[in-house]
């Protein structure tokens, strides 16, 4: 059993500092104090095209007045299917500065799951990037009782044709009014005064809901595959060759988790706060390129925002040109994004002559051995200040050459990642937080950085380790609850205003927060022994031969794994294996089998021997959003997957190993525990 733990954050004056604003506060304080005259940049065939502070704040305001012009009403929800470009941050603002209540929602999601956020939020709006995405959308709305207007941010202009125009309109049912964005923004131009401006923000308390965010919960079912295909939603209708549509598994209906302005305005300056060395002012570049429909980007915006500094607009598919073009000082990131950098690197260096990879593999050796915080001896630093010369400096020219601060969220990064990138000056910083937490509650940061944790909690929160080992954390920046949903609500905030995570963890002697596993991924071993899945699998997928593997075990005897191969290096491996075989038979064959099981034997080195993978299969399939498999975080849906994959996961218990329980080995004092004993009945 894991004791209670608790450590507390920082001082008490800190409610009374980040605390009482609201989010289109954070435009006028950034106009007043920190204006920039390249505040949101958006990439295009010409280059660069810059936003000013100044220019944004009067965007915000009259689409913010015209939105109240078409008659949406104070709390009325306004929906946002939109990429995460200027244009989203202009529609996010405009919406909370007209005291509205906007709903993001992923453009990866499934129809079914969009669909259900705008029923359930009851959204009077739905503002879409393009006419493209229009088009998509439309035939999901034909069943919608609240909504009444289509905003299009971009290609709904005078260039469009009288006949195109009808048809976009006849798509749509007939009681859903069509308007362009630019038409919204010019009826509010015309009620543009000193006393509609300050009239606006005088409605707004820090306290109001500011958005309603949909995640994964268990509140109802919902059917992930139907036969209509939506290319934006990249809408599968089956997994090929091993899913039918015929028999649809069932998944959980999202819950709508209710931020305020004060939930995030303060998340976002303690966050902020907590940097240092991070200035005010133009000078701190950021590359933004997360999905601003999830918490965490978002309220990464917000600070910068705040703090003037100038960010940049990009797509996963151009980051690389980008990182180079716009030489970012701040980027935020997934552990992906790492994972893959570092692969990168790797395979590079198999292809470079002999006394290049010597180099590489001795420098990749030396920043392994880096101990973050810790003072190094003469010799060691002089190989550094080496290897520096020679490998590290390429790896930072890749990232543009300037990071102060290479924030890592929304997933477990291996601790190996962290040491490596730092030893060669690349300042990998992880935090943790959720959705209902307004993203941060603990980061890495300066002085207090210890890899293998999630760091120490920012101003305001509280932090505390239950009894079973799950993570609980009180904050000002917890959630106002779930919309409609009272019951999960209770469930979630204790009384006394703890908040269940859902996360396993523990705490170091100074202060640091490990997680240890989810709640939700936790099985249990007919043996009586409790698994944490992450270890394993984020171990594989280190592999370039591995895009996913996903451990099961629930109520069986041992774990096994569904190894879900990268295409491209597996015809590459089966190239080099001097195998010409179809893809199916790849997977089967003996040669092909025996790489992966050095990759699992590999990882199974890691753990207890219970726990180990006792058997596995390679597959060939699709995991993504829109067929329902990964969450809107990409993470790994669970019980649909489990569904989906029944056959292939039955077949791996057909003739079980024996199971002997051997002693658990002592584990790595810096590395995440990957198994949790829990007391069973």
């Amino acid at each position: 059993m894991f004791t209670s733990q608790k450590v507390d954050s920082a001082p008490s004056t800190a409610r009374e500092v980040y605390l009482g604003r609201t989010l289109p506060s954070l435009i006028d304080e950034a106009c007043e104090h920190n204006p920039n005259p390249q505040a949101f940049n958006t990439w295009t065939r010409g280059g660069w095209q810059a936003l000013s502070t100044e220019e944004f704040r009067t965007a915000v305001e009259e689409l913010a007045l015209g939105l109240r012009e078409m008659g949406l009403s104070q709390g009325d929800r306004i929906a946002l299917l939109m990429h995460s470009d200027v244009n989203f941050c202009l529609a996010d603002m405009g919406c909370l500065l007209a005291h509205l209540v906007n709903v993001p929602i992923y453009m990866g999601e499934t129809p079914e799951n969009m669909v259900f956020s705008l029923q359930h939020s009851e959204a009077t709006a739905l503002v879409v990037s393009s006419v493209e995405v229009l088009q998509q959308v439309a035939p999901c709305l034909c069943e919608l009782s609240y909504l009444k207007f289509m905003i299009v941010a971009d290609g709904l202009d005078d260039s469009v044709s009288s006949d195109h125009l009808v048809a976009l309109r006849a798509s749509l049912p007939e009681e859903i009014q069509l308007f362009p964005l630019a038409a919204v923004r010019a009826w509010g131009r015309e009620q543009f005064s000193e006393q509609t401006r300050m009239a606006l923000r005088a409605e707004i308390a820090p306290q109001d809901v500011a958005t309603i965010v949909y995640v994964a919960g268990p509140t109802g079912r919902c059917q992930a595959f139907r036969s209509q295909v939506l290319p934006v939603f990249r809408m599968v209708a089956a997994l090929q060759q091993r899913l039918k549509p015929s028999a649809p598994y069932v998944c959980e209906r999202p819950k709508g988790v209710m931020l305020t302005h004060e939930n995030l305005a303060g998340d976002a300056l303690a966050a902020f706060s907590a940097m240092p060395g991070l200035n005010t002012g133009p000078e701190e570049r950021v590359l933004s390129f997360l999905p601003l429909t999830h918490v965490f980007a978002r309220v990464m915006l917000y600070g910068h925002l705040s703090y003037g500094h100038s960010v940049y607009f990009t797509t996963p598919q151009r980051i690389v040109k980008h990182l180079r073009e716009v030489k970012p000082t701040i980027l935020s990131t997934v552990p992906r994004l790492l994972e893959k950098v570092y692969q990168k690197i790797q395979e590079r260096g198999r292809k470079m002559p002999r006394f290049k990879q010597v180099i590489l593999e001795w420098a990749i050796d030396l920043a392994q051995r880096y101990e973050l915080g810790q003072q190094s001896g003469w010799l060691y630093s002089l190989k550094r200040k080496l290897a520096d010369q020679l490998v590290y400096r390429q790896w930072r020219e890749g990232f543009g050459g300037r990071l102060k601060y290479l924030l890592c969220g929304g997933a477990a990064l291996k601790a190996e990642l962290a040491t490596v990138f730092s030893a060669a000056g690349i300042p990998v910083l992880q935090g943790y937080g959720l959705t209902q937490t307004s993203a941060v509650l603990c980061v890495n940061r300066g002085a207090l950085n210890q890899v293998g944790t999630v760091g120490v909690p920012i101003a305001g929160v509280e932090v505390e380790i239950a009894s079973d080992g799950e993570i609980l954390a009180r904050s000002p920046y917890t959630m106002k609850g779930y919309y409609k949903n009272p019951v999960e609500t209770q469930n979630a905030i204790e009384p006394n205003g703890w908040f269940h995570t859902g996360d396993y963890g523990e705490l170091t002697d100074e202060g640091f927060l490990k997680i240890t596993g989810h709640k939700k991924s936790l099985f249990k071993l007919s043996i009586g022994k409790y698994v944490a899945p992450e270890w394993i699998e984020r171990h594989l997928m280190q592999s370039p031969l591995v895009e996913r593997a996903v451990a099961v075990g629930n109520q069986r005897p041992y774990c096994a794994l569904l190894i879900f191969p990268r295409l491209g290096k597996i015809h590459k491996l089966a190239r080099e294996l001097g195998l010409w075989l179809h893809l199916e038979a790849l997977l089967e064959h003996p040669q092909v089998i025996a790489e992966y099981q050095t990759l699992v034997d590999a990882a199974n080195q890691t753990l207890p021997s219970w726990s180990t993978a006792k058997k596995f299969r390679l597959i060939n399939a699709s995991l993504t959003v829109a067929n329902g498999l990964l969450t809107s975080t990409r993470q790994i849906n669970r019980e649909a997957f489990c569904a989906a994959f029944a056959a292939d996961i039955e077949a791996m218990y057909a003739t079980a190993p024996q199971v002997v329980v051997k002693p658990e080995p002592a584990l790595p004092a810096d590395s995440l525990s990957p198994t949790l004993t829990l007391e069973t009945s």
